[in-house]
């Protein structure tokens, strides 16, 4: 593959020039291609939030009680939050400067005020109140990243991928190219992908047309972002038919969710990818049969867990329908220790029975 600068200095000149004309024509357009993109770069800088992430973002951090896990699913639900919060991230002195990977990294770093100054001077976007600038983009853009990333997550999932908080940004974030090449190019997408039909064959197209494609140009916008290699670099290379990794995961979820939402994909690319990544057919169409339906499975744990590693093992069994001379026998304790340990879990939870402090316990992924 190109390198990002090689890749934006290849625009085909016209098929009769020759010589040093050719080379003028070709030094023409290369300046115009990199004006055209650079123009697009700042423009990204106002990039719009869905309204109504960033005032759910803004009630759950003005809350008396701030729940870490609250705040970076509000986060993560949107393209313009993520990357602010990142970019901020990634800007605090020390040695997480630059490296800053995660959501979750992010809002442990940050104040809550410091996530709530952001939050307040987002720009927004409303699907009842149209901007002349971005018009219906914003709206496009989020869905298909919001689809993208929940079949990622499904991946990570079936695959046991230990970064899962990483590739919720990296599959959100993985199409950013296409929002600088919808500001640089007018005819983009629609003309420049006119009669593609799968993700493959828009790829190539915009090679073809236009010298560089979405990834790639999301890759140096990643950068100049100031975010960390492993995320610029996954952006950089979901579309790259030799992807491994994380950059395989997001190119996969990609297809995945054009096939949620009805979109034309390659069976032959989806198997080979998802083989790439340790699937094979049984596992993916596990995978593609629970895409419609609403998203279960692992809980990520991000809130601090406030049990001691027995006070966990007591609850677990209490989760699993244990009675409390079950469990002392288990664990090898007394049953009046046991109830000891179910005190203090309530009081530390806030729960008023067992049923509760099982719930809350679940939801916060501590179990």
């Amino acid at each position: 593959m190109n390198t990002p600068a090689a890749a934006f200095a290849t625009t085909p000149g016209p098929d009769t020039a020759t010589g040093a004309d050719q080379a003028g024509t070709q030094r023409h357009h290369n300046e115009g291609h990199g004006r055209r993109l650079t123009a697009a770069f700042e423009a990204l800088e106002a990039f719009p939030a869905l309204a109504e992430s960033r005032n759910r973002l803004l009630r759950l951090v003005s809350a008396d009680r701030v729940s870490t896990s609250e705040v970076v699913g509000a986060v993560e639900s949107d393209v313009a939050l993520v990357i602010a919060v990142l970019r901020l991230g990634n800007q605090v002195e020390g040695k997480t400067r630059g490296r800053v990977e995660s959501v979750v990294q992010a809002v442990e770093l940050l104040s809550p005020e410091a996530v709530q100054s952001l939050a307040t001077r987002a720009r927004t976007f409303d699907f009842f109140e149209r901007s002349s600038v971005w018009d219906a983009a914003p709206e496009r853009f989020r869905l298909h990243g919001v689809a993208t990333q929940r079949a990622a997550d499904r991946l990570a999932q079936e695959a046991e991928y230990e970064h899962r908080d990483r590739l919720m940004v990296t599959a959100l974030l993985h199409d950013i190219g296409k929002l600088v090449l919808m500001h640089a190019y007018p005819g983009y997408p629609q003309q420049v992908h006119a009669g593609a039909r799968t993700p493959e064959e828009r790829i190539h197209r915009e090679r073809r047309e236009l010298g560089v494609d979405h990834a790639l140009v999301g890759g140096v916008l990643a950068r100049r972002w100031g975010l960390p290699k492993a995320v610029a670099s996954v952006i950089e290379r979901h579309h790259s038919d030799d992807a491994t990794g994380e950059a395989a995961f997001v190119r996969l979820a990609d297809m995945l969710a054009h096939y949620a939402q009805g979109g034309a994909v390659s069976p032959t690319e989806l198997l080979r990818c998802a083989r790439v990544i340790g699937l094979g057919p049984t596992e993916l169409r596990s995978v593609m049969y629970d895409l419609p339906y609403p998203t279960t499975g692992r809980t990520r744990q991000i809130d601090p867990c406030p049990l001691s590693s027995r006070e966990v093992e007591v609850l677990k069994r209490l989760s699993e329908g244990k009675v409390y001379k079950q469990i002392a026998l288990e664990l090898q304790l007394s049953t009046s220790t046991v109830r000891t340990h179910l005190h203090n879990i309530y009081g530390k939870l806030g729960a008023v029975d067992r049923a509760q402090a099982v719930l809350m316990a679940t939801e916060r992924g501590w179990l």
